[in-house]
């Protein structure tokens, strides 16, 4: 039994001196990880407190409604979200930042974002675009049969066949011609100058040229055979006469082309349309013709658009006095309009959204504030401002797109798309009602009629502009009240039992008044 005591005895001491132990070293780590935290975390909460100590806040805000400002920090009465601090080092959004954005210099260089210079440049509408050159159809000259008759003979001649200005084209013997010539030449024989004058005139009537005319009166022969010859230089489109065949008075024997100046017609995109106008000068390159500018002028704008390609022809004249340019050539064509002074900037720094054109204008370096910009043409690279800019500013050529979506999310757009005038004063309604509930937030009221917003006589919930206002009033009691709209939330601005604001002059009938006048109005 003495040594089992003893066996039990020394067990239980031991586990004893073990839970001491363990107790002892648990709780030296404990104080020196206590220990060592509070000597970390002096440092940090300290040099927070610095950080915060030296960014003097100057009002607390909400940023979808910036104008509103706070003494303290708390929740927004507009939205469910908590009031943000102004520091004085970010500057005041009401002294020209309201629709700026700021960003930091580090963030600069991740975007890449690159600057340009508004220039006052000397352009002129410039249009490049691709025409096929097509005979004149104004230098047409059409040869018809003048009388009856039967071909004798056609030339060698086939269309397509360039000739000049009086080549022969065909033989036509003309019985009702000849006739009339040994008339004439009867007539004359006996020597009445009246009578011979009468048949001479006669020729002249049936349509013989005054070529054939002087010819049978110096011969004294008739003439049976008729040449008919081109009245004009040029190629032979059409020929429709053989030999053996009969023609009829008006009867189209040839249609041929003049050559001396060609058509080129190019087709123009209808949006830069507006920049050409009949009568501005043209230059055109052809392949055919390396090296060579021809200049020429635009004849005409046709009246008629490609309603597929949505583009717009141009008749453009051309000078051909080598007869070089044929027909179906295909050209460079490059339209320049008089030059003018206007501003320019690089076209990839404009943001167009569909309703308007944006650039981001630098105001101070690291801060852009959008602006909207009226466009002209483009000319190369650049495009035209003509009102928004001035010369001499700076805009964001690359990285604006990035800059413009943190602008969205921060609502710059929509501060700066703001008119700049002062904004129009909140509108307050008065009326009477009972007290249904008060809460910390909130007070329901059965009020009367509101006949400025068409409302009937119902019960519904108001938010406190201030929570002072519902001090001291309990449910049932009677009120004469003042709310403004704001959304769909309808937010409590005055309030006193009923009485107490009719000696104030409260206007009953749920009319709008001015904010300015409503007491009780928050800051």
């Amino acid at each position: 039994m003495s040594t089992r005591s003893t066996t039990f005895f020394v067990a239980l001491g031991t586990l004893a001196l073990g839970v001491a132990l363990g107790w002892g070293l648990s709780h030296w780590r404990g104080s020196t990880a206590r220990v060592g935290s509070e000597t970390t975390s002096a440092p940090a909460s300290g040099a927070a407190s610095a950080a915060t100590a030296q960014r003097k806040v100057l009002y607390w805000y909400d940023p979808m409604v910036p104008s509103q400002k706070f003494d303290k920090p708390g929740k927004s009465p507009f939205m469910d979200m908590q009031l943000v601090p102004r520091y004085a080092d970010e500057g005041e959004p009401g002294a020209g930042h309201a629709a700026g954005l700021a960003v930091s210099t580090q963030a600069q260089q991740a975007l890449g974002i690159r600057l340009a210079t508004v220039e006052k440049r000397a352009v002129g509408s410039a249009v490049d675009v691709v025409g096929t050159v097509q005979l004149n159809d104004r230098d047409v000259a059409i040869v018809q049969a003048r009388t009856a008759g039967f071909v004798e003979r056609v030339y060698a001649r086939a269309p397509g066949d360039v000739i000049a200005a009086g080549a022969p084209l065909v033989d036509v013997l003309n019985p009702e011609w000849l006739g009339a010539q040994q008339e004439y030449l009867a007539v004359k024989a006996v020597g009445d100058a009246e009578l011979t004058r009468a048949a001479r005139q006669r020729l002249v009537l049936l349509g013989m040229p005054m070529a054939l005319v002087e010819q049978v009166d110096r011969g004294g022969q008739p003439v049976a055979l008729q040449t008919i010859v081109a009245p004009s230089g040029g190629v032979i489109s059409e020929l429709m006469v053989r030999a053996g065949m009969s023609v009829a008075p008006g009867m189209t024997l040839a249609k041929i082309n003049g050559l001396g100046t060609v058509w080129l017609e190019a087709a123009v995109p209808e949006a830069l349309a507006a920049t050409v106008q009949p009568g501005q000068a043209v230059e055109a390159r052809f392949p055919a013709l390396p090296g060579e500018v021809v200049k020429g002028r635009v004849a005409a704008v046709l009246s008629e658009a490609n309603k597929e390609s949505r583009t717009l022809r141009l008749r453009i004249e051309l000078p051909n006095p080598r007869q070089r340019l044929k027909a179906g050539l295909f050209a460079q064509v490059s339209l320049r309009g008089p030059q003018r002074e206007a501003l320019v900037l690089p076209a990839e720094a404009v943001i167009r959204t569909g309703r308007r054109a944006l650039v981001y204008l630098v105001e101070q370096p690291g801060r852009y504030r959008p602006v909207e910009v009226e466009l002209g043409e483009q000319v190369d690279d650049r495009i035209v401002i003509r009102s928004g800019l001035g010369a001499g500013q700076q805009v964001v050529a690359s990285g604006q797109f990035l800059i413009d979506s943190e602008a969205s999310l921060q609502g710059v757009l929509a501060r700066a798309a703001a008119p700049a005038s002062a904004p129009p004063a909140r509108v307050e309604y008065r009326t009477q009602g009972v007290v249904v509930e008060v809460e910390a937030d909130a007070i329901t009221l059965n009020h009367a009629p509101v006949p400025a917003l068409k409302w009937p006589a119902m019960t519904m919930p108001f938010k406190l502009a201030d929570k002072s206002l519902v001090k001291g009033l309990s449910k049932g009691q009677a009120v004469d009240f003042s709310f403004a709209s704001q959304g769909d939330e309808h937010v409590l601005t005055a309030i006193a039992p009923r009485g107490a604001a009719a000696a104030a002059g409260a206007d009953h009938g749920g009319h709008a008044v001015p904010a300015a006048s409503a007491a009780g109005a928050r800051r």
